[in-house]
């Protein structure tokens, strides 16, 4: 397994304007503890966990212990205003903190840790859900002659949060104060955060997974596939012909994607999805185990095990006493 922190020094000192850049990365730090005032005051110390909000794909995060947790990840912007995170998927691991983002651009089955959460001091952030729509409205107007058959990019990217960026999520956060603002400005103000996405060093992800035609959007198009039919046989050749790719060149795009083949990548769906019942629903794990697909008993208890580091019902009663 590999574990790689974003650094912000390492990323300044490889830039001719050394000065330049760290002046704006404390500006952006500066710029995140506003905007961590913020989220405090509209989550509660009462609860961690996720806060809707009154603009709809705008969620606040909160989190006051290290606990883990697994699940599928929808296409979003996630920024850390305070705090820490790790991130894995798979056998890939990242930590990244205060005025770094995340942009998922798939569905994918992560496992997330906050490692500097405490009651004092949470770990506090947003997320915004992206529309693909509005992404790619944005992409033919400012990059129309992309090429839309360039290879796959990796289907995640974390990054240095630049001051104008976080202007911007402030700047829609604080609408909530005038909630008669939200209908007219909350729209613009995400069509510019969107904008900033695109254009920033790491916005290739986001431009291949909204570009008609693209094979990171062929492969996206495969895993929404995948993810609401899970439960039944893989046919990988059917999913590359779906693809308009050889066998071949499906398995390699969708791992470049992923970081795990097509099998993996149901596999960790069927497990998170038959914890999710067994915790949800009061199942046991046979139930479980048949309800998501599996046919053996046996190798659902091995996968489970591998995957969450106990048999299911001991992992289970140990979810629900912490």
């Amino acid at each position: 397994m590999t574990v790689k922190t974003l650094n912000h020094e390492a990323a300044i000192g490889a830039s001719p304007s050394r000065e330049a850049l760290l002046a704006q990365q404390r500006l952006a730090i500066a710029k995140c503890a506003e905007l961590a005032a913020l989220v405090d005051r509209h989550t509660s110390s009462e609860r961690s966990g996720y806060y809707p909000t009154a603009i709809d794909p705008l969620v606040f995060v909160r989190c006051d212990n290290s606990k883990t947790i697994q699940d599928v990840s929808e296409p979003l912007f996630a920024i850390v205003v305070q705090g820490e995170k790790k991130l894995s998927l798979n056998d890939e691991v990242f930590q990244y903190g205060v005025a770094q983002y995340l942009v998922m651009s798939v569905d994918l089955p992560l496992s997330v840790c906050m490692i500097e959460a405490t009651p004092d001091q949470p770990y506090l952030g947003l997320k915004l859900k992206l529309d693909l729509v509005q992404l790619c409205e944005i992409i033919a107007q400012t990059n129309p002659d992309i090429d839309k058959q360039e290879n796959s990019v990796r289907g995640w990217c974390v990054s240095d949060a630049g001051p104008s960026l976080i202007d911007c999520a402030i700047r829609l956060t604080t609408l909530l104060d005038t909630p008669q603002d939200i209908p007219f400005l909350a729209p613009m103000i995400i069509r510019e955060i969107y904008y900033r996405l695109l254009t920033d060093k790491q916005g290739e992800a986001v431009r291949q997974i909204a570009t008609s035609g693209s094979n990171m959007q062929r492969i996206a198009e495969v895993i929404r596939q995948i993810k609401a039919e899970f439960t039944k046989p893989l046919r990988v050749e059917e999913l590359a012909e779906q693809a308009n790719m050889s066998a071949a060149s499906f398995h390699r795009h969708f791992k470049t994607v992923t970081s795990m083949s097509p099998l993996q990548y149901q596999k960790h769906l069927r497990l998170l999805t038959a914890r999710q019942m067994m915790l949800g629903e009061a199942i046991d794990a046979t139930q479980a185990a048949y309800r998501v697909g599996y046919e053996s008993t046996s190798q659902f208890s091995r996968e489970y095990s591998r995957m969450f580091g106990a048999p299911p019902m001991r992992d289970i009663e140990r979810l629900r006493t912490a």
